[in-house]
């Protein structure tokens, strides 16, 4: 490929033998070189978005605006969370997370605050998000030398749990989390001192509250179509199932979609779980 733009020190617009343009990113691509030079494959990080998707055109705008360390910065997280979570990352991210990077460092140097609402809930919900986040901070504080405090960590969570998802926007992690945090601090309150937050148990409530809750928002509740095991369990565990029941009625409430009863099966089955197992602590 050749260069057809230098777009700034860490990105350059390429163009190969087909005509097809690329976005290619890497520590240093753009530095020193000009329009027409080889790409040296030694130099590209292994990043090349083609300029055909419509939100990478769009994204380019950003680039202006974002210093090249941010870039750089970014694709550093994107390594260690690719790596960590097992999972390719939307592309998008390379830019979303650079300008937020950029931006979180200039209102930290302004001293504006802007609370994260369920910080809690990403650092409880979305552990593993959250530690990449943490990481992304000692990268910051090591190669911008700026000290970021440790709610700036959900933020950047946000960034890399929206990126999990196959196409962009499909998904708001302010909206997963709120609904988590609400059914997960429903069954808390429900069980009392009984809940214990250590566990396989809880990390595989946890685990369903979260398949549940992508299910709901993408319109794929399970179907009722099992209406004996249903009973089965209403008659077995009456207390997990009135839990559940609770969990319909918030849910039910708050987002105005009713929940089968395929759902509330499982939802028992899962706290029954939960409280058999703290009731043995």
């Amino acid at each position: 490929m050749k260069i057809k733009k230098v777009l700034n020190s860490s990105v350059i617009l390429a163009i190969d033998e087909y005509d097809k343009e690329f976005v290619c990113m890497g520590k240093g691509i753009g530095y020193g070189k000009k329009n027409g030079d080889i790409v040296e494959n030694k130099v590209v990080d292994q990043i090349f978005m083609p300029v055909e998707n419509i939100q990478i055109k769009e994204y380019l705008n950003l680039l202006d605006s974002i210093p090249p360390i941010y870039l750089d910065i970014t694709q550093k997280i994107v390594l260690k969370a690719e790596h960590e979570l097992d999972c390719k990352l939307n592309i998008s991210i390379y830019f979303t997370l650079s300008d937020h990077l950029n931006f979180a460092v200039e209102r930290a140097k302004k001293n504006i605050n802007i609370t994260n609402r369920v910080y809690w809930e990403i650092k409880n919900y979305y552990s593993e998000e959250f530690k990449i986040g943490l990481y992304a901070l000692e990268i910051l504080n090591e190669l911008a030398g700026i000290k970021l405090p440790d709610e700036e960590a959900a933020n950047i969570a946000f960034h890399l749990i929206n990126a999990q998802a196959e196409t962009n926007n499909s998904r708001d992690s302010m909206k997963y989390a709120k609904m988590i945090g609400g059914i997960v601090n429903l069954v808390r309150y429900s069980l009392g001192n009984n809940f214990k937050t250590e566990g396989i148990h809880y990390q595989r409530f946890i685990t369903h509250v979260k398949f549940f809750t992508d299910r709901f928002f993408n319109d794929e509740l399970l179907k009722d179509e099992n209406d004996v095991m249903f009973e089965q369990i209403a008659t077995l565990y009456p207390e997990s199932m009135e839990i559940a029941f609770k969990i319909k009625d918030y849910v039910e409430k708050i987002y105005g979609k009713a929940i089968p009863k395929d759902e509330l099966t499982y939802l028992a089955v899962h706290v029954n779980r939960l409280q058999a197992y703290n009731e043995l602590r």
